[in-house]
């Protein structure tokens, strides 16, 4: 049963976080590509390109709540639950969630916003936003190299 949640866990992140950490990250370039130079409209197509980026993140946002599900049955059956590894990967994992659900998420809607109102993004919007995309990733890589490498753990290699 372990082997099949810890299966299903590494799945779920693959499936799940790896798409918005991608869309997330091409989200900024695609905006600054996509702002409208002096007195025009934007492209439609750059429009669609943000606009879909933006969803992917929506989605696989909503559908990688069953990553830290699947790995909490996963610490339960493999009896790990309090293992420090694991409670710093919890934290670090909330944090990324906070991370794209409070910063990441809502500027990607205010750029949308200001691109399909055909109003000019400050290049600072985009950097931020960059940040903030960058702050996500890094949370979820350090959540993966604990996962893999599980100091303290009895069960890591």
């Amino acid at each position: 049963m372990t082997k099949l949640l810890l299966s299903l866990h590494v799945l779920a992140a693959i499936i799940a976080v790896g798409p918005v950490t991608v869309a997330a990250s091409m989200f900024p370039p695609a905006v600054r590509r996509a702002t409208p130079a002096e007195g025009d409209g934007p492209a439609a197509t750059a429009v669609t390109t943000v606009a879909l980026l933006h969803r992917i993140c929506r989605v696989y946002a909503r559908i990688g709540i069953v990553v830290p599900l699947f790995g909490l049955a996963t610490a339960l059956a493999m009896g790990v639950l309090g293992d420090g590894w694991l409670v710093t990967s919890i934290a670090l994992t909330a944090a990324a969630a906070g991370v794209l659900l409070a910063f990441v998420l809502p500027r990607q809607d205010e750029l949308i916003g200001q691109l399909n109102e055909h109003r000019p993004v400050d290049r600072q919007s985009t950097v931020q936003l960059a940040m903030f995309t960058g702050v996500f990733n890094l949370l979820w890589a350090t959540v993966t190299v604990l996962m893999i490498v599980r100091p303290g753990s009895t069960t890591g290699a």
